[in-house]
């Protein structure tokens, strides 16, 4: 009964939010529901048993971990919601919070979802319930950035869908059988047909992969996350990419079980190392910071797809790094925001020297550079050093020795543009935050969710719970992998 409530009282509330006229109306659905969901989520980790609903909804360890993430994140989008409104309202209108809504659903539902079919349609929910905020400005810019993520998702999530075809063709019929439920794929693998699973997993891959933002099928990613508001940006780059990753992972976790390792492992490598290269090529020289940061999520979303390909303990260092990176980009997106609100632009030229104007959101910014390049105590150096030793443990020491090359070129790009917004020196440049824009309070609206954020990223490099740690082991298992 709980995993239909986390569907059907967001669904709800989309419904009550559009059909309220007042915005302070459609704030208090949002936050009611947002609690609600927090407190279903809460519940389910502290009862003793694995729930389910006819094999089709289940609260497992992979989905658990990105479904608290999806909560966790969405909480602290409210937050900041509530300040961007007050800026944003007339051109927020009623779209806002109900697409919010059915964003909370649909990503809920990729994360229950125990049947592929399933699973497929919460994806598709996903991209149409995010594509009418990406249009949030309703200028030329948007409009392009809307019609390429609708245009690349569409195909990406056909790609999925064949996939998923694929995968109920290469299943034997039996009486009694139940096709495409992720539980009964893993108990009769073996008996799988491997020429129709090879495709099934290559289609499977090209699919989520897209939504994902693995290159090169990457390119919506710019354009989307540059021109979309800040809070959406966050949900996307933390939330989204994350449910894609739940798709990629059971299809993996099929393949591996049918004994395909060798097959689908190589595949998720070269696209992990091609994302690496690709990030790393275009952080350099990047000039807004928007952008960059969706670079910077083409780079992590590389990471996860060669934790899944080394195996070992890097298959637990991808699912750690799920939750460290959704929460650490989630954050520097609603950070990011604060400044683009304050200087009216997303040029890093046009925001040097905001340490003195907007302490606070800098402050984070500065934060947000260590954690999101996997600098110690933060929670993604523990996840990546995971997938480091994981490659050495597998003896893919040529796959550690690459990744690390690119993360420290990685590290010298983003650090550059951030130090120059924080510390940089305005004098003789055009537009400088520094000396442009008058000392202000900072809404406690928009820095509560990234304060909030910073510290849980914190705490996971220093401290990870047992209930946590224990769901980290079986996800890695269930993905041929283990613990360190």
């Amino acid at each position: 009964m709980l995993l239909i409530a986390l569907l059907i009282v967001p669904a709800l509330g989309a419904g009550a939010a559009y059909a309220l006229r007042t915005r302070t109306a459609r704030l208090a659905v949002l936050a009611a529901v947002s609690a609600v969901h927090l407190g279903i989520v809460a519940v389910l980790w502290s009862g003793p048993e694995r729930s389910t609903v006819n094999g089709w909804l289940a609260n497992d360890a992979l989905g658990m971990i990105v479904l608290t993430l999806v909560s966790v994140l969405f909480a602290a989008a409210v937050l900041y919601s509530v300040g961007f409104l007050r800026d944003e309202g007339p051109r927020a209108g009623r779209v806002l919070v109900p697409c919010l809504l059915g964003f909370l659903t649909a990503t809920s539902l990729v994360c229950m979802s125990q049947h592929f079919a399933l699973l497929w349609v919460g994806m598709e929910g996903t991209t149409l319930s995010i594509a009418p905020l990406i249009f949030h400005r309703h200028d030329r810019r948007s409009l392009e950035a809307v019609w390429k993520y609708l245009m690349l998702s569409s195909v990406g999530i056909a790609f999925a869908l064949l996939g998923v075809f694929l995968l109920a063709t290469s299943e034997p019929v039996t009486a009694g059988s139940r096709p495409l439920v992720f539980g009964d794929l893993l108990r009769g693998a073996r008996q799988l047909d491997r020429s129709w699973l090879r495709a099934a997993y290559v289609f499977a891959l090209t699919g989520f992969g897209t939504k994902m933002g693995l290159a090169p099928l990457h390119w919506w990613k710019p354009d989307t996350y540059g021109e979309s508001p800040s809070l959406v940006g966050a949900l996307m780059a933390g939330a989204l990419t994350s449910c894609a990753f739940v798709g990629l992972a059971r299809f993996t976790a099929v393949a591996l079980a049918a004994g395909l390792g060798d097959f689908a492992r190589p595949l998720l490598i070269a696209f992990g190392l091609a994302s690496l290269v690709v990030a790393t090529a275009f952080v350099i020289g990047q000039s807004d910071v928007k952008r960059l940061l969706a670079y910077s999520s083409v780079e992590h979303m590389g990471l996860l797809a060669l934790g899944l390909g080394v195996g070992g303990a890097s298959a637990y260092g991808s699912v750690l790094h799920v939750l460290n990176n959704g929460i650490a980009k989630c954050m520097l997106f609603l950070v990011a925001g604060n400044l683009v609100l304050a200087t009216g632009s997303s040029a890093a030229a046009d925001m040097r020297g905001l340490f003195r104007v907007r302490p606070v959101s800098s402050g984070l910014l500065l934060a947000g550079l260590f954690a999101v390049t996997g600098s110690p105590p933060f929670g993604l150096f523990v996840s990546e050093l995971a997938i480091v030793t994981g490659a050495i443990r597998e003896h893919r020491v040529w796959v550690a020795v690459t990744m690390l090359v690119l993360l420290a070129i990685i590290f010298a790009a983003i650090g550059g543009m951030i130090i120059s917004i924080v510390f940089g020196d305005t004098h003789g440049t055009a537009g400088g935050a520094g000396e442009s824009i008058a000392p202000a309070r900072e809404s406690g609206w928009l820095i509560a969710g990234p304060i909030g954020l910073a510290a849980l990223v914190l705490m996971l490099g220093v401290y990870i719970p047992a209930p946590l740690r224990d769901s980290l082991a079986q996800a890695a298992r269930l993905l041929g992998g283990s613990a360190p």
